[in-house]
């Protein structure tokens, strides 16, 4: 897909401040749960893929006027807090780790206020490629018929689609 010159600017930014800075600051409960989120749900989808999760968070909180751990942690929304996924257990050690990924999840969820849903074309859904839930099929009514017709990806990083439905 095509990335624009200022999303790369702000993916670079935030690489910049951690090499700069040397990692980032003590997160708040808050925070720490939108990058354990991010890790869980993105963390093998390389950078973009993790700005992409940060991206539908910070929409889901303006849509929603909740706060982003309320949106990371609402039944079935990210599957890596879903009771039986085997991620839930591994974020703790995963936020914990100060791998690569982990730093940038959690410069990420720190800067949550400066995320740019454009990157996404303002996306406030996604899943997997392999998925087709429910909520990306619209129904029409046709000849008296009810047709369910897939919804069309606004955008697809790594192997996640982005959808808008609001």
């Amino acid at each position: 897909m095509k990335t624009t010159y200022g999303h790369v600017i702000i993916i670079l930014s935030f690489m910049w401040v951690s090499a700069l800075y040397g990692g980032p600051k003590r997160l708040t409960p808050e925070q720490e749960i939108v990058a354990m989120t991010i890790l869980g749900e993105a963390r093998n989808q390389g950078e973009a893929g993790m700005y992409a999760v940060a991206c539908i968070v910070q929409k889901r909180v303006a849509n929603r006027g909740i706060s982003a751990s309320a949106v990371c942690k609402e039944d079935s929304q990210f599957s890596c807090w879903n009771k039986n996924d085997p991620n839930r257990a591994k974020l703790p050690a995963l936020l914990n780790s100060n791998n690569k990924q982990a730093i940038y999840a959690k410069y990420l969820a720190l800067g949550m206020g400066r995320i740019q849903t454009s990157f996404v074309n303002n996306a406030d859904h996604y899943c997997t490629l392999a998925k087709k839930p429910y909520w990306s099929y619209k129904t029409i009514i046709k000849n008296k018929k009810k047709i369910k017709i897939p919804i069309k990806p606004v955008k697809i990083i790594g192997q996640h689609k982005f959808y808008k439905l609001r």
